[in-house]
C-alpha cells in the first residue's frame, strides 16, 4: 500500500533500497548517509571519506521523468516519502538537490561509461539526472536480514570464541571444485569462515535458493559446519564496478570479520607489480583494519593429477583445466552432467534435478534398465538417477 501522508513521493527500485539499508545498518561505515554535492566531489577527487578509503560517491538519483520533476520542485527542509515496490519505504528531510550526470557516475562506478558494457547499460537505465540528499528514516524495510546476519555472525564468533573471522565473497554459480578448495583454504587459517553469497539483480544466474542449498549441502556433509556461515549479500551496483573489492572489504569489516580472502583471478582486482612485489587495488585501503589475503587461481593439472594453484604448477596451460563457472553453468543449463573433476557429483545431481524436474517419462524403467540393482523395488528420484549415471561415467575398464 502507499503512504497516507500527503508528502511528495519519489519511487526507487529494490536495488537502491538495499543500498540505503546497508547504510542504516552501519555496513558501509565510514559512510552514514546520503552524500551532499560537496561530499560527492571530495570523494571523487580524493577517494576518501573522513580520512578513510571510500571509492565512490553515494547519492540517490533515481531515473524517471516523474522522479526528476519531483526532485527539482523540492524545497530545503521539506519531507518526502520514498516508495519501493509501491510501498512506503522511507521518509527523507531534504537538505539539498543537485544535478548529476548518469554517464559520469557510471564511469566512477565501473571505470567506463561505454554503454556496450552490460553493467553500464543496465545502470544507465536506472540512474537519473537529479540527486537528493538529506537525513532519511526507513519506515518499512523490505527485510531486516542485514541486522539478523550481524547478530548471527556475532553469536557464532562467541560460541567458538573465534579470534579470527574470515570473509569469502562468492557467487557459487555453480559451486565447483575450485570454489570448494578456496573455502577449505580459508577455513584452514581461520576460526570462523563467513561466506557471503551474492544475490544479484540480473537473471544470468542460478536461482539464489539453488546456490544456497548447494553450498549448505557441501558445508553440512564435507566441512566442520560449526565453523562456517552462509550470509546473503545483495549484489547491487555498489558491488559491480572495479571498486567492488574495496566495497567488499568495507562491508565485511563492518559485519565483524577481520580477514578477507580474495582469489587472484577475480575481475576488477587488477594485479600489478611494483618493485617486484604483486600489488592490487586493495593495497590502497586506508583506515580499514582488515587483513586481506590473495589466493592463487586454482586449476586441475593432469600431470600433477590434483587441484593446484597456478603459481605452484610448473606444467603450463596445456596441462591445466580451468574452472570457468559460466561454461560449467552452460553444461548444466542444457541438461548435461558435468564431469566430477569440475563439480561434485552430488551438486550436479541436485542442480539438474531442480533445473529439469520430471525430465524422464519413465524414470523407474530407465533406472532399472541401465543400472545394477539389488532386486528390491525402490522408488528413485531424478537426483538418484544422476548420481548413478555419474558412477557409470567414472567406470574406466573400457576406456
Amino acid at each position: 500500500m502507499t503512504s497516507l501522508r500527503k508528502n511528495k513521493t519519489i519511487l526507487i527500485d529494490r536495488e537502491a533500497a538495499s543500498a540505503l539499508e546497508l547504510v542504516k545498518c552501519d555496513l558501509l561505515q565510514p559512510l552514514n548517509g546520503l552524500m551532499s554535492q560537496a561530499q560527492k566531489r571530495s570523494v571523487i577527487e580524493t577517494g576518501f571519506l573522513t580520512d578513510k578509503t571510500f571509492p565512490i560517491p553515494f547519492i540517490l538519483a533515481p531515473a524517471g521523468a516523474k522522479n526528476e520533476r519531483i526532485i527539482k520542485s523540492l524545497e530545503i527542509g521539506e519531507e518526502i516519502t520514498i516508495l519501493c515496490d509501491d510501498e512506503e519505504f522511507a521518509t527523507l528531510i531534504v537538505e539539498e538537490t543537485f544535478q548529476t550526470d548518469p554517464s559520469i557516475r557510471t564511469k566512477h562506478i565501473f571505470g567506463t561509461s561505454d554503454i556496450t558494457h552490460p553493467e553500464v547499460e543496465r545502470a544507465i537505465k536506472r540512474l537519473g539526472s537529479w540527486a537528493i540528499s538529506g537525513e532519511y528514516t526507513i519506515v518499512h524495510a523490505q527485510s531486516h536480514q542485514n541486522l539478523k546476519n550481524k547478530k548471527t555472525i556475532k553469536k557464532a564468533k562467541e560460541l567458538i570464541n573465534a579470534k579470527h573471522t574470515t570473509a569469502l565473497i562468492m557467487s557459487a554459480n555453480p559451486l565447483h571444485r575450485a570454489n570448494e578448495h578456496l573455502i577449505r583454504q580459508a577455513i584452514d587459517t581461520s576460526d570462523l569462515l563467513v561466506i557471503f553469497l551474492l544475490r544479484p539483480y540480473n537473471t544470468n544466474n542460478l536461482d539464489y535458493t539453488l546456490r544456497e542449498e548447494s553450498l549448505e549441502f557441501f558445508i553440512n556433509n564435507f566441512l566442520p559446519k560449526n565453523r562456517v556461515l552462509v550470509v546473503p549479500l545483495e549484489q547491487s551496483y555498489l558491488f559491480a564496478g572495479y571498486h567492488e573489492h574495496i566495497i567488499n572489504a568495507i562491508v565485511t569489516k563492518n559485519y565483524g570479520c577481520d580477514r578477507l580472502t580474495i582469489c587472484r583471478d577475480q575481475i576488477g582486482l587488477g594485479i600489478f607489480y611494483d618493485e617486484n612485489t604483486g600489488k592490487s587495488i586493495i593495497d590502497n585501503l586506508v583506515g580499514i583494519d582488515l587483513e586481506i589475503k590473495l589466493e592463487s587461481e586454482y586449476v586441475y593439472c593432469n600431470e600433477c593429477t590434483t587441484l593446484v594453484g597456478k603459481n605452484t604448477c610448473p606444467h603450463g596451460q596445456h596441462h591445466q583445466i580451468s574452472y570457468h563457472a559460466d561454461s560449467i553453468l552452460e553444461l548444466l543449463e542444457v541438461g548435461l552432467l558435468p564431469p566430477s573433476i569440475l563439480i561434485r557429483k552430488e551438486i550436479s545431481a541436485f542442480l539438474l534435478s531442480k533445473l529439469f524436474p520430471d525430465r524422464f517419462k519413465k524414470l523407474e524403467k530407465l533406472y532399472y534398465d541401465i543400472f545394477p540393482v539389488e532386486g528390491l523395488l525402490k522408488e528413485h528420484t531424478e537426483n538418484d538417477f544422476y548420481l548413478e549415471l555419474m558412477k557409470l561415467y567414472q567406470t574406466t575398464s573400457f576406456t
